[in-house]
């Protein structure tokens, strides 16, 4: 493929796609109203919601090949994961304020319960395939030391906004600015590991070798589809979930907290588990995970606060009651413990099968009411139950490591990326 392919080397390290999305557009998306829809509205609606990003996915992987490096930073993440701010951009814009919230902490859960555990045992199975051993462990390349520590700090501020019990305007600008220090730092570092066309799917891949009026064409065909697709159906997806919800008497912030995240941020899971297949680049796969959840603890939720203010026409925080603070400090106990885990600079075994067996207990309860019985009993506890396992196992692991005196690798890496890379000023992206 060398004639064909050598001029279309990518120009951007796969893991600094995460960039902010253009809030006022999605205001305006999320003006429109939340119509009355019946359950069989998710027949369509579901695919279509799923197809858009399928289709903005394909586009976006291909696009970067084509596009000013710049341009590529500021909106390939976005345009991936449009669908998810579209969801979160009408709830703020509706002011739904405890769906929001569900909506927001079932996609940090879904990443790092679901996602992270998959991607290993995606690794694992195909590794089995080939070499008949068992694979222990996902290890991690010293730059992904940045990605480990930089979840740290969004979390620390966000335990700041649990303790207030709610999320305004300066909180969007702290969190905002997070990231985009955290993009300043990536930007400083050396391209870690660029995707080429054979490391794309077979639909990208076909698009990019095609011949140029033909290649344009058909990116700029995809982005267009994929858009209209979004927004003429976000609003009935959304509507059909809440229907289809009242109809199975399941609540509707069940519906709303597991099926939305998942369905909007599936194209992005599926290049995961398609990157994880390779095994050798399933440390990738696993970072993409992590600057996921980065964007969406500092991008996602401060675009909610200014949404939520053009809406009420007037400067407005986010007010949190008893349970979205305990669903919040739930995923913050999970993001901190997967933090920890990662800490070593890579992810075992077991507690690749922890996140997961933690994330399930909880899942498996959430449609379940509570009231007397044992199941009522155990569905009204479980998330508090989960929250002090999340909590006390990462102090644990904190203590042993205060105990045996020794820095976890991912700090001492990140000091000597510091170092080399941030204080000797050598810019990565030239």
């Amino acid at each position: 493929m060398k004639s064909n392919s050598s001029e279309f080397t990518s120009r951007i390290p796969i893991r600094s796609r995460q960039v902010a999305p253009p809030v006022f557009a999605l205001a305006i998306l999320a003006s429109l109203e939340i119509v009355q829809v019946g359950p069989e509205t998710a027949l369509w609606a579901t695919p279509a919601i799923l197809g858009a990003a399928m289709l903005i996915a394909w586009a976006a992987e291909s696009a970067q090949f084509f596009v000013a490096q710049g341009f590529a930073l500021a909106i390939l993440a976005w345009l991936q994961t449009l669908p998810e701010f579209a969801v979160e951009a009408i709830l703020a814009w509706k002011q739904q304020i405890p769906l929001l919230l569900a909506n927001l902490t079932g996609a940090l859960r879904l990443l790092t319960g679901l996602a992270w555990p998959l991607i290993y045992f995606t690794a694992a199975m195909f590794y089995r395939r080939r070499t008949r051993r068992a694979l222990g462990r996902i290890q991690l390349e010293d730059e992904h030391s940045v990605e480990v520590c930089a979840l740290l700090v969004p979390l620390a501020y966000f335990a700041f906004i649990w303790w207030k019990a709610s999320l305004g305007l300066i909180d969007a600008l702290v969190l905002i600015l997070i990231y985009a220090a955290y993009l300043l730092l990536l930007s400083k570092l050396p391209p870690q590991r660029e995707e080429s066309i054979e490391d794309l799917e077979l639909i990208p891949r076909k698009i990019v070798l095609s011949p140029k009026n033909i290649r344009r064409l058909l990116i700029l065909g995809l982005f267009t589809i994929g858009g209209l697709l979004i927004y003429f159906t976000a609003e009935p997806f959304l509507g059909s979930l809440l229907a289809l919800s009242a109809m199975l008497g399941i609540p509707s912030f069940v519906f709303v907290q597991w099926i939305a995240p998942f369905v909007s941020e599936f194209p992005e899971k599926v290049s995961a588990f398609y990157w994880a297949r390779t095994v050798e680049r399933a440390s990738m796969a696993l970072m993409n995970m992590v600057s996921s959840n980065i964007n969406q603890w500092t991008l996602l939720a401060a675009m909610l606060p200014i949404v939520f203010s053009i809406s009420r026409g007037e400067p407005s925080s986010i007010p949190f009651d008893g349970r979205q603070e305990l669903e919040i400090v739930m995923t913050l106990g999970q993001q901190l413990l997967g933090m920890v885990f990662l800490l070593n600079m890579q992810l075992l075994w077991w507690e690749a099968g922890a996140l997961f067996f933690l994330w399930g207990i909880q899942f498996a309860f959430s449609p379940v009411e509570t009231g007397p019985g044992l199941w009522g009993f155990i569905a009204g506890r479980i998330h508090e139950w989960v929250t002090y396992v999340y909590f006390l196992w990462a102090a644990v692991e904190v203590v042993r490591m205060v105990v045996r005196r020794e820095m976890p690798l991912a700090f001492r890496l990140f000091a000597m990326m510091w170092r080399r890379h941030v204080r000797g000023g050598k810019a990565a992206i030239e």
